[in-house]
């Protein structure tokens, strides 16, 4: 994941040295508020470990200790909505937000196969707030690089404490085609890395003293059609 930081970095760079090599590029047709439908493809892994220590009353004195990475690909549709500032006849400012409505439940089961110690995660509804360098290539095309901030809901199963709602940074990479209708089409790809997971027993089936760890990422391909008005 480092590795595509680096170049979608690089990318964003590239984009604001090149503002004034493409000037003659109008940015007008792109400018303006616009709001889009988007369907998506996110790819989501769960990477982290279990621990049960010696005096877990509820496993019967059992020593565990799991390291689980699981990956989880899911469709998700979703509503944005933002607007394109004009900073000059080639380059555009893109501020804007959007919500995905979907989920992936990755399960975890302890190696002794008692379902009373099954626990899930499940990730949904994912919201992000994002700034778009865009760098207009002609009247109709432009290609952006995206940085935002990425909130989803988290819920579990199994009897185990609930941690807050993730968040996470993202980083995309994407092209817009816009018609002279206000009718566009944009695809993106990219990922998002979130903050960890800690959760613990809350005593019942699972103890207190057996911990759940994970760090989440997620990969995304996006396509949108959408209007600017």
């Amino acid at each position: 994941m480092n590795k595509l930081k680096t170049i979608l970095i690089a990318a964003c760079s590239l984009v604001l040295v090149s503002v004034g090599g493409i000037a003659n590029a109008d940015s007008s047709n792109f400018a303006g508020p616009y709001v889009g439908l988007t369907g998506s493809g996110y790819g989501i892994e769960l990477g982290g470990e279990s621990r049960a220590t010696a005096n877990d009353d509820a496993g019967a004195g059992s020593l565990e200790h799991d390291k689980v990475s699981i990956g989880k690909v899911t469709p998700v549709m979703g509503i944005e909505l933002g607007y394109a500032l004009p900073l000059g006849g080639g380059f555009l400012l893109d501020v804007g937000g959007a919500y995905h409505s979907g989920e992936a439940k990755i399960d975890h089961e302890g190696d002794d196969s008692d379902s009373l110690r099954q626990v899930s995660f499940k990730i949904d509804d994912l919201v992000t707030y994002y700034i778009a360098p865009t760098l207009v290539l002609s009247d109709t095309s432009a290609v952006y690089v995206k940085m935002g901030v990425t909130n989803a809901d988290i819920g579990v199963s199994g009897d185990i404490t609930t941690p807050g709602n993730l968040e996470g940074e993202l980083w995309g990479i994407g092209t817009r085609t816009q018609l002279d209708s206000g009718i566009f089409l944009r695809t993106e790809a990219g990922y998002t890395e979130y903050n960890g997971i800690s959760v613990h027993g809350k005593g019942s089936t699972i103890a207190n003293t057996t911990s759940y760890s994970a760090d989440p990422t997620s990969a995304y391909g996006t396509v949108s059609l959408g209007f600017r008005f």
